[in-house]
């Protein structure tokens, strides 16, 4: 008989593929198909040693369906006017557009899903003047390898019985007829878009590393209430040229040091490019970049020593990680049930960020507010000094 260490490994083996698509692999730990046994297996041994043998990609398998709620990149949006909806008029806005899955014969279906996941049933999670919202995405799964094998075939064989060519209008035809009988059958992936609504500073700040995906959350957002002015915010200074800056000997601002990463590229395009990790960069090596010509576009940032980040050159907030000394307050409550650590989270993460983005716009200059509403009432520009103001 196999020993047990060896049929996991097996059974990692054969569904490795599975590992790049955590929605499906959810949905068949969900209706306990084949991860049925190999699940209630680990589940009895240590945890670190359980994820690592079976699903090194899948943490959330093993936290019950847990949201995650630490934000790990970050995109920021100007609202062009204050945000007046309460939460419960949010959630009747929101409730038109709750997501409903794929039908039968979609491709595709977005909608707005609690952002508590299977522990909550409100589309709007608020904590004191921040509005938690998560947009839900659900894609059919049809390999293109699956549908040129089918079409081949099928234009093989009726070349064969018809003795006939087949042409293109008729092959775009045949392929469309195959993804529809695929479509019922078809596996799906879903994806959660987290983001939450700053009603104190007007701001929208969204857990995405792409500024697309980010956008199509502010787009849906938009559709669901009508009318939503939001722009992305922007520095009044080059977020490059002060990057460049700091690399090349100036001190960063109070409360910011540099971590150990950075991207630096030449002005010409065969110029080449410098990727340092791990590196410290106040070193004259990285220094003699700056001075050659290069600029920086990355830069791995550290602030009071309770959260690092990297910051890229438009202003995208990647790889964000909150230190230990703030996820500490966590373990010091009595928080054990799923909706109470989540609220506690949210509350610790939304104040730790209520800090840190105020401080990391003023670091570069100030917001450069849109044209519309820099022409705005003077009291209105004055009110905000061009930044975001502190909680």
């Amino acid at each position: 008989m196999q020993s047990f260490f060896t049929r996991i490994e097996s059974g990692r083996k054969i569904l490795a593929p599975l590992f790049d698509h955590g929605g499906i692999v959810q949905q068949f730990a969900e209706k306990n198909l084949i991860f049925e046994v190999v699940t209630a297996a680990a589940r009895a041994l240590p945890g670190r040693l359980a994820r690592a043998l079976i699903f090194p990609h899948n943490d959330a398998l093993f936290r019950g369906g847990d949201c995650v709620m630490w934000f790990r990149n970050l995109q920021l949006y100007r609202l062009g006017r204050p945000f007046e909806l309460t939460p419960e008029e949010l959630e009747a806005r929101l409730q038109a557009n709750a997501f409903q899955g794929c039908k039968r014969m979609d491709m595709l279906a977005t909608g707005w899903a609690p952002p508590l996941g299977r522990h909550g049933q409100q589309l709007v999670h608020a904590a004191n003047g921040y509005i938690m919202i998560c947009a839900r995405k659900e894609e059919k799964i049809i390999p293109a390898g699956v549908v040129r094998q089918l079409l081949e075939d099928k234009i093989a064989e009726v070349e064969a019985a018809e003795g006939r060519e087949i042409y293109r209008r008729e092959k775009l035809r045949m392929k469309e007829e195959i993804i529809v009988d695929l479509l019922p059958r078809a596996l799906t992936r879903i994806t959660n878009q987290f983001a939450y609504i700053d009603v104190r500073q007007n701001t929208i700040v969204i857990d995405s590393a792409s500024p697309a995906r980010a956008e199509a959350l502010i787009s849906q957002l938009r559709s669901t209430l009508g009318r939503l002015p939001a722009t992305p915010v922007k520095s009044k200074q080059s977020i490059s040229g002060l990057m460049t800056r700091w690399l090349g000997g100036e001190h960063p601002p109070a409360d910011f040091a540099l971590g150990g990463e950075c991207e630096l590229r030449h002005p010409q395009p065969d110029g080449g490019v410098v990727s340092c990790k791990h590196q410290d960069l106040g070193a004259s090596e990285v220094r003699n970049h700056v001075k050659q010509g290069k600029y920086a576009v990355r830069l791995a940032l550290l602030w009071k020593e309770r959260l690092s980040c990297v910051l890229h050159d438009d202003l995208s907030i990647k790889r964000l990680r909150f230190e230990d000394i703030v996820r500490e307050a966590e373990s010091e409550t009595g928080a054990d049930d799923p909706v109470s650590r989540f609220d506690l989270d949210f509350s610790i993460m939304v104040l730790e960020l209520a800090e840190f983005l105020p401080g990391l716009i003023t670091a570069l200059g100030g917001e450069a507010l849109p044209q519309a509403e820099s022409d705005d009432v003077p009291a209105r520009a004055a009110e905000r000094a061009g930044v975001l103001e502190p909680a």
